[in-house]
């Protein structure tokens, strides 16, 4: 049986695959370790980033016997049990495998993680989920997840703004002259320039969805993004929001 920590040091599809591998065992007549199951689904419900892809009968079979009953009623042979066992978990694995392909964005989602912020989680994962399907939801998801990075600094920090009508260029000049990143702060011209580009990084993702949205070409139809922009979109609002979190994280040390 592994220990508690040895399966929080698991990576997140890692941990998927053995829970997933104790389930086909139990399932075909196998034993598994109640207490290593209820480790596994309680790490697994709680983690912001894949629990609403887990299997939705997993958040109400919270021991091993209830799995038991479910599985045994469902299906009568080991091999239903285990192709239905394989499908059910394979959106998950194949959505931390894509993850796993580009770790800058597993090295964004640790760092969104390290706050006690569902809103901000769900965000994130939403931008992710989006990409490739809903082009126009991932952009518009990537704008409010660095919006959301910003007000959550500003609220920590205590500092007053319009929550209703703030641009998020201002916005986010709020944020990067409270922690230090606004290139006026700064003398070194190199410096100046990299955080000069973030502002402009921001100030691109404030007005893409829209210009997208609203361009006409020739035709007169609307030009929609593509899953390209999309991804462009999402990639720039992770790195800056974990830029900013781990910026505004490192001062208060």
């Amino acid at each position: 049986m592994m220990t508690l920590d040895e399966i929080q040091n698991l990576a997140d599809i890692e941990q998927v695959e053995l829970f997933q591998n104790m389930l086909i065992s139990r399932a075909t007549g196998g034993d598994i370790n109640e207490n290593e199951y209820k480790i596994l689904r309680n790490i697994l419900i709680n983690n912001s980033l894949i629990k609403d892809l887990l299997p939705k009968w997993i958040h109400t079979h919270r021991d091993v016997n209830q799995f038991w009953q479910f599985i045994k009623n469902k299906f009568r042979t080991y091999a239903e049990r285990r192709a239905y066992l394989w499908e059910e978990f394979s959106p998950l694995l194949s959505y931390l495998e894509k993850l796993r392909v580009n770790p800058s964005l597993t090295n964004i989602s640790t760092s969104l993680k390290k706050i006690d912020n569902d809103y901000i989680h769900n965000i994130w994962e939403k931008s992710l989920k989006r990409a490739n399907t809903d082009p126009e939801g991932a952009i518009t998801s990537a704008r409010t997840l660095i919006e959301s990075i910003c007000k959550y600094i500003l609220d920590e920090r205590k500092i007053t703004y319009n929550s209703s009508s703030i641009e998020l260029s201002e916005l986010y000049k709020l944020t990067a002259i409270e922690i230090n990143l606004a290139p006026e702060q700064h003398n070194e011209q190199v410096f100046k320039q990299i955080l000069g580009g973030c502002s402009g990084i921001i100030n691109g993702l404030g007005t893409l969805r829209n210009k997208l949205g609203d361009a006409h070409g020739v035709s007169g139809k609307p030009v929609r993004p593509s899953p390209r922009h999309a991804i462009l979109a999402v990639n720039l609002a992770g790195s800056m929001s974990s830029f900013l979190l781990e910026t505004y994280q490192a001062q208060a040390i």
